[in-house]
């Protein structure tokens, strides 16, 4: 593995290469979760040209441009100019969650530089068909957190996205959980800049793709969930976009960290994600 940090307007961006030394590069997009999370699945694809980064004012991504949220246009542009250093014409692209959401972004800004995107479980509030409820809840999720911190907060998060279905009345009258209920802290360490947590997540989940142009482009756009997602938050809104896009939407091992290594904090099922992803790409 090499690392290499690129020069773009209002950040250092870090990125790492690893495996094969040519052929079309493989890029990974994850968020907010930096590279390192994506090293177990590149390890079972040895034959692929894999490029990991941190995105913008993540991890070792140290952004210059007085801002702090993550807005998918402006990752985009991150991701058009980290592909234009490595002169290797369009990429093959993996993307899971907000990094779904950045990749469905630079597609549509700059379709020529992407074959094929996977995007896994993209978080997109406005897909949904009952978007305004769930904008309610992830609502009540920044409240738990600016109030409480981040245990009240990463408590509603775990109950917001393991919620089956709809957002109902049901479950946006219920109380906050406990964050003892799910093995977190109920302490509060005072800092509100969790980038999942906190309003820079905003721009990620309020996104509204583009879908003309996402259908008009060259790039062949697959959405991707998880076998054991099922009908919670992400599984529910890759769904509707591919409905959107008249697709079907194709299964992969897992849930939402599918890609994971098997003994990680959260297992995933990296070694079975890494065949699929293979025959999905053709390769």
């Amino acid at each position: 593995m090499t690392t290499h940090t690129l020069s773009l307007p209002g950040v250092e961006l870090v990125h790492d290469v690893l495996g094969a030394a040519d052929g079309r590069p493989l890029v990974m997009i994850g968020q907010p979760m930096t590279a390192e999370g994506f090293h177990a699945l590149a390890g079972h694809l040895p034959e692929r040209r894999v490029v990991l980064y941190d995105p913008r004012g993540l991890g070792r991504s140290v952004r210059s441009d007085g801002d702090d949220t993550s807005v998918p246009e402006v990752q985009a542009e991150d991701l058009h100019g980290l592909v234009a250093s490595l002169d290797a014409g369009p990429v093959d692209v993996l993307a899971s969650s907000g990094g779904a959401v950045t990749a469905l972004a630079w597609v549509a800004a700059h379709p020529d530089d992407v074959a094929t995107l996977v995007a896994h479980e993209p978080p997109l509030l406005t897909v949904l068909p009952d978007a305004e409820a769930a904008e309610r809840g992830h609502d009540a999720v920044r409240r738990a957190y600016a109030e409480r911190g981040w245990g009240a907060g990463m408590a509603a998060f775990v109950a917001y996205t393991s919620w089956s279905g709809e957002y109902t009345e049901e479950y946006l009258s219920r109380p906050a959980p406990d964050p003892a209920m799910f093995g977190m802290p109920s302490s509060d360490d005072g800092s509100r800049d969790d980038p999942l947590l906190s309003d820079r997540a905003l721009a990620i989940v309020r996104y509204r793709p583009d879908l003309e142009a996402l259908a008009a482009a060259p790039t062949r756009v697959i959405l991707a969930v998880g076998e054991e997602t099922g009908d919670t938050f992400t599984g529910r809104t890759t769904r509707a976009l591919a409905d959107q896009l008249g697709q079907d939407v194709v299964v992969f091992p897992g849930g939402h960290g599918g890609f994971a290594a098997e003994d990680a904090p959260w297992p995933g099922q990296a070694k079975a994600f890494a065949v699929r992803l293979r025959e999905v790409l053709g390769s």
